[in-house]
């Protein structure tokens, strides 16, 4: 028994430690992220890391988790479209181009018309995303890496004219 309370004395915080500065594995839910994530038939779950938004930047393209704008208890995980002065096309949004403020960036999920995301409540501050998706870890025959990518229709529009 002191054996069991000595490893729970010393497990527990760093278990925690790591969930909080390395990541942890969370489930997809929604069709926001199809095809990426959660196929037509399926749940996935991915390794959300932490370690990569607190040492490293954000880019376009990658896919992150982030506090929602409107509801601070829910999470969204969404594709980063635009960074800070980038010009974004919207889709639904109530102007049809929004230049990107400093400190923010805009997302979207890849289903578009199915997502939660900068279409509806604008550019999202960049300290509201709390990991980068790295790796589809279930089920196994989904195990992947979670491609960084940009649609070229996604593009901002000062990258689509240097084409």
């Amino acid at each position: 028994m002191k054996l069991f309370f000595k490893a729970l004395l010393f497990g527990v915080p760093i278990g925690i430690t790591f969930v909080d500065v390395v990541g942890y594995v969370a489930r997809v839910d929604g069709v926001s992220m199809q095809p990426a994530l959660n196929p037509a038939s399926g749940t996935d779950y991915v390794f959300l890391n932490r370690w990569a938004v607190r040492f490293y930047d954000v880019s376009r393209g990658d896919v992150v988790a982030l506090i929602s704008p409107k509801d601070p208890d829910q999470k969204l995980i969404k594709r980063v479209v635009g960074l800070e002065g980038d010009i974004i096309n919207t889709h639904s949004y109530k102007t049809p181009f929004v230049r990107v403020p400093e400190g923010h960036c805009w997302i979207e999920g890849d289903h578009t018309g199915h997502s939660m995301d900068s279409n509806l409540f604008g550019p999202v501050s960049l300290g509201l995303i709390t990991a980068k998706a790295t790796a589809i870890v279930w089920p196994p025959s989904r195990w992947q890496e979670v491609e960084s990518f940009l649609p070229a229709s996604r593009a901002p529009i000062q990258m689509r004219l240097e084409e």
